[in-house]
């Protein structure tokens, strides 16, 4: 499964550690074309490492929110689109497309925006479909983004530095942790909430992930998540809390229909949106760069660019493609660069076959309404322990920025004010609608504090202070040393 950002986002010649193992020898190049045999259980494989990943999405944002009945249609749009989206990229058209074996699937990274994006609606009291309709609504506009960003994708590293997107993913996991333990406990404002029978069943599933995460096997350590869910669910169904009857009523087809909840649009929940547009476009061109390492294709040069540019612009025609046909913004999958590893097949005829299975999958909503009934507290320990890495996926990126006293300023000050926002939402309530409407998310905060701080401040700001050290002597007193 993809996870929210979490490694340091790499461009050209920086190639994610995971990638830095690769065949010695390939099965099937990218352009090589396996017998339909070969080439349907090469596509089953993809799926499977990334299958959970693309549906999690719909069920997390669809239990936080509360969107009940339409959790089966955004799961069934989620593996849809997916579909549509690796197609692109696998076939490339015109300029969009890397023309690499480059899954998309529904991205972990958004998931807070979303979801505050949510929250904001239904604050004003907003229904389901309100709720959707924005979401949906600000997802489009900020996939043009993306789309833009992906013409001179390779100049943006110089705004979005490790210290801005460290900064920004702390933010994002420390803000939605809360909603992770809310659900394992029950879900808000539940009659039965922080029950013994709901911390067992949620504690249990988040055991199941951790104990699941420490075997040897790649294919079983990287399914931990769609081992928990069906855990949980097995558990649910003895302890009669699964409803099989509202299964049955899901429909057997479902077609996509272009803005199904309506289209609208929100300042407030938009910034926040937007600012993961920028984060994902670099986290693209790593994945991409990274694949075609392991595919023995150029990682830079004229060719490597086209297709940097042309998955970049993938992503947000992906993107833009699942707000029209209702579910939530998509992006490459590092992941499966693993199964290209381990089956030597680097096709991109794969990818096709791959896009075309999905496609079928999100046409039958009888998987997703399964899914839709498991119980708040099995979502809630897997969410929590994800919401967690992800807090813990943005310390591993500030662990590889100098902790000079500039830095740290930049930090603490980030940090300070929008975790403050998040845990003091009211903070802002005597400020203009404006001001609300653009600094009430946490994740808008860490933003905009962080890549301004970092544009002005100079790079050598508080250096002399860097070259000092403080000294406890006797009488309480302190002596400042020059260090040599």
């Amino acid at each position: 499964m993809s996870t929210p950002p979490a490694a340091q986002p790499t461009l050209q010649n920086e190639i994610p550690k995971s990638a830095s193992v690769m065949q010695s020898t390939l099965l099937y190049g990218l352009n090589d074309k396996p017998e339909p045999i070969k080439a349907t259980l090469a596509a089953l494989q993809h799926i499977l490492a990334s299958f959970v990943g693309i549906i999690t999405p719909s069920i997390v944002i669809g239990g936080v929110l509360e969107l009940g009945e339409h959790i089966p249609y955004l799961i069934s749009m989620s593996l849809a689109v997916s579909g549509v989206g690796t197609f692109i990229q696998s076939r490339r058209i015109g300029p969009v497309g890397s023309e690499l074996m480059a899954l998309q699937g529904t991205s972990f990274g958004f998931l807070s925006a979303i979801l505050a994006a949510g929250f904001i609606v239904k604050a004003k009291g907003g229904s389901s479909e309100d709720i959707l309709a924005v979401i949906f609504g600000v997802t489009f506009f900020g996939a043009f983004i993306q789309m833009l960003l992906s013409q001179f994708v390779t100049k943006l590293k110089a705004f979005m530095s490790p210290l801005v997107t460290g900064c920004v993913i702390v933010t994002i996991g420390i803000s939605l942790t809360k909603v992770g333990l809310t659900d394992l406990a029950g879900g808000f404002k539940a009659d039965d909430f922080g029950s013994f029978s709901n911390l067992a069943l949620g504690g249990s599933v988040l055991l199941v992930v951790v104990i699941v995460s420490t075997f040897k096997n790649k294919y079983i350590r990287s399914s931990a998540i769609f081992i928990a869910l069906i855990a949980g669910l097995i558990v649910s169904i003895f302890l009669g809390k699964i409803d099989f009857s509202k299964v049955a009523e899901a429909s057997l087809f479902t077609a996509p229909i272009p803005f199904k909840y309506g289209f609208a649009f929100d300042w407030q929940a938009f910034v926040p949106v937007a600012l993961m547009y920028m984060i994902t476009t670099i986290e693209t061109a790593g994945d991409l760069t990274a694949t075609s390492m392991i595919s023995k294709e150029p990682i830079k040069g004229p060719i490597y660019e086209q297709r940097i540019k042309g998955g970049v612009l993938g992503d947000g025609v992906s993107s833009m493609i699942a707000a029209v046909f209702n579910t939530f913004p998509n992006t490459t999958y590092s992941q499966n660069n693993g199964v290209i590893q381990m089956t030597g097949i680097a096709s991109r005829h794969v990818g096709m076959y791959v896009g075309g299975i999905l496609l079928l999958m999100g046409m039958f909503p009888m998987i997703g309404a399964l899914f839709t009934q498991l119980p708040k507290p099995v979502v809630g320990g897997i969410t929590l322990l994800m919401f967690a890495t992800v807090a813990t996926a943005g310390i591993r990126i500030l662990a590889t920025v100098e902790f000079s006293h500039r830095n740290i300023l930049i930090i603490a000050t980030t940090l300070g004010l929008a975790l403050g926002i998040a845990f003091v939402p009211d903070v802002l309530a005597q400020m203009p609608k404006m001001i609300q409407n653009i600094f009430g998310s946490a994740v808008t905060v860490a933003g905009f504090v962080a890549i301004l701080l970092d544009t002005i401040l100079p790079k050598d700001y508080g250096k002399s202070l860097d070259n000092i050290e403080s000294i406890p002597v006797k009488d309480n007193k302190t002596e400042i040393t020059e260090v040599a």
